[in-house]
């Protein structure tokens, strides 16, 4: 998709006429050749917004993919950084890039860096306890229905220890004018017609996370929510920010 590194338009047909766990699967070896990946901008940006907030012991990559954001966390986090994710095919992709990438001496301990590990599981019942400073996810969100974010955000409480912190990127909605509204409207309403007419679903919706709902949602868990403009992405016309980090504190 847009390189010849990337997947064929067949090879995404299949993955969208899966589960999102099987399409994913499908999709690990040519994934960080797709415009799916984080881009390095938003991961840089964040890390650089979470510096001051540290220093962090142990990090949970939520919804981790082949591992872009675990790169964020082996910089933020001295101890241990764990990603998690449903599918075992982008786990795979990940643990064979962190197998061949060098240690970052500067992130950790003096044994060259924080522990890393790769777990399967379902971001909605997490095999945790509340072990982890901070928690991250990018680019994940659009894989929950709106009735399942109380019951995420609820495992990404319960795994957080006292002050400890859930952050991630929120880009601001493209406004009707824009090219990117209707991109999103039109993919969204696939999704929806596809859902209708095939199983198993593959849930993928680009416009129901949105930062009113979100930070509605959080607080109700028991989070404080704090807000950073990543300044990096500019602002829009009316002075809001183009993309900001949400920073939920769990209490205590």
């Amino acid at each position: 998709m847009f390189t010849p590194q990337g997947p064929s338009l067949r090879e995404l047909a299949v993955q969208a006429l899966s589960s999102v766990e099987h399409g994913y699967d499908l999709l690990a070896p040519k994934f960080d050749e797709t415009p799916f990946r984080t881009p390095d901008s938003v991961l840089e940006a964040v890390e650089q917004a979470l510096s001051p907030l540290g220093p962090f012991a142990h990090g949970l990559d939520l919804c981790c993919g082949t591992g872009a954001g675990m790169e964020v966390l082996r910089e933020l986090c001295r101890e241990s950084v764990t990603g998690v994710d449903i599918s075992a095919g982008m786990l795979a992709v990940g643990r064979a890039r962190t197998g061949s990438a060098p240690a970052r001496p500067a992130a950790g301990p003096a044994s060259g860096g924080p522990r890393v590990s790769w777990v399967r599981g379902d971001a909605l019942a997490l095999p945790f306890g509340p072990v982890f400073d901070l928690a991250v996810s990018f680019g994940a969100f659009g894989h929950f229905l709106p009735e399942e974010l109380p019951g995420l955000f609820a495992e990404v409480h319960s795994v957080l220890r006292p002050g400890g912190r859930f952050a991630f990127p929120l880009p601001a909605p493209a406004p009707p004018r824009s090219p990117w509204y209707w991109a999103a409207l039109g993919f969204d309403t696939a999704m929806r017609v596809r859902n209708a007419l095939w199983r198993p679903p593959f849930v993928m919706y680009y416009r129901p996370f949105r930062l009113g709902v979100v930070r509605e949602e959080l607080q109700r868990t028991g989070f404080e929510v704090e807000l950073f403009a990543l300044s990096e992405f500019g602002r829009r016309a009316d002075g809001s920010p183009r993309c900001r980090m949400v920073v939920a504190t769990r209490k205590g």
